[in-house]
């Protein structure tokens, strides 16, 4: 009897396969009811588990305190951290380390557009290049060495991305006692103490110093800031809100560092008077 039973669901589905070959199979109801309870699926998995998140979450009321799927809030963010390193999400890994190795100026377009793009173009050329019905793997080596590659060096260039240590400034930290000897600063605790804070603090990025910096981002050079005889007031005024003192200056404010901060900053600024002889 269960044999029976047996033949009988084999050849209703095979006639049922037959029936689809032949015939095909409606979007409705079929295809529609099938996605509509995998949606089902996933938004309910996805309410079950910020359910999870929001209640195994000690307190549950802005705390800090890790729950079964992690923490509901961070640390309130710190306005005048110096010691922030930002990261791009884990899919661009790969280009955040394409940028280490294609360093700006003189690389950084084919660094970030030319390869990934002539990459891409050829991925999109491959169907229209090879036009063979072969399948079989063996008999593609050109396709599977291809394959291979792209998925070794992505896995490797996102790997590199995620463990690459940032410097956060100890290069240029490093530069700090000889801007000094050059400035003339060297017994100037606190300007030392804004030297240092600059080195650290992303100014480099689009100013220079004493040869040290970006040189493409049209900020002016500072070495010799000190000459103009600003005064530490302007200094930190400006560096408080650059736009307030200097109409239309692009450059972020620096408010969130404090005052004490500032001042130091302020204070190497108004040290640097120009490369002595």
């Amino acid at each position: 009897m269960a044999t029976d039973r047996v033949v009988e669901r084999r050849r209703v589905f095979q006639q049922y396969k037959a029936d689809v070959k032949e015939r095909g199979k409606p979007f409705y109801p079929y295809a529609m009811f099938h996605d509509t309870v995998m949606s089902l699926v996933v938004v309910v998995v996805i309410i079950g588990l910020a359910i999870v998140w929001k209640y195994t979450t000690p307190g549950n009321h802005h705390t800090t305190e890790t729950g079964w799927l992690g923490k509901l809030y961070d640390a309130p963010a710190d306005p005048g951290t110096i010691n922030f390193v930002p990261r791009p999400d884990w899919y661009f890994y790969f280009l955040f380390y394409l940028l280490r190795i294609f360093k700006w100026p003189n690389s950084v377009l084919l660094g970030t557009i030319g390869i990934p793009t002539i990459l891409l173009v050829l991925l999109l050329a491959i169907p229209f290049i090879d036009i063979r019905s072969e399948r079989r793997l063996l008999r593609r080596p050109v396709a599977i060495v291809a394959a291979v590659l792209v998925i070794v060096s992505m896995g490797v260039l996102t790997y590199k991305g995620a463990t690459a240590k940032e410097a956060l400034g100890t290069e240029l930290l490093a530069h700090v006692p000889t801007w000094a000897k050059k400035e003339g600063f060297t017994n100037n605790q606190q300007a030392i103490a804004g030297a240092k804070l600059f080195a650290v603090s992303g100014c480099l990025n689009c100013h220079t110093y004493n040869g040290d910096g970006g040189h493409n981002l049209g900020a002016p050079e500072l070495t010799a800031e000190g000459a103009k005889n600003k005064g530490v007031a302007f200094q930190v005024a400006h560096l408080k809100c650059p736009a307030c003192v200097n109409s239309g200056s692009p450059m972020p404010s620096f408010s969130g560092l404090g005052d004490q901060r500032l001042h130091s900053l302020a204070a190497f600024l108004e040290a640097s008077k120009g490369a002595k002889k």
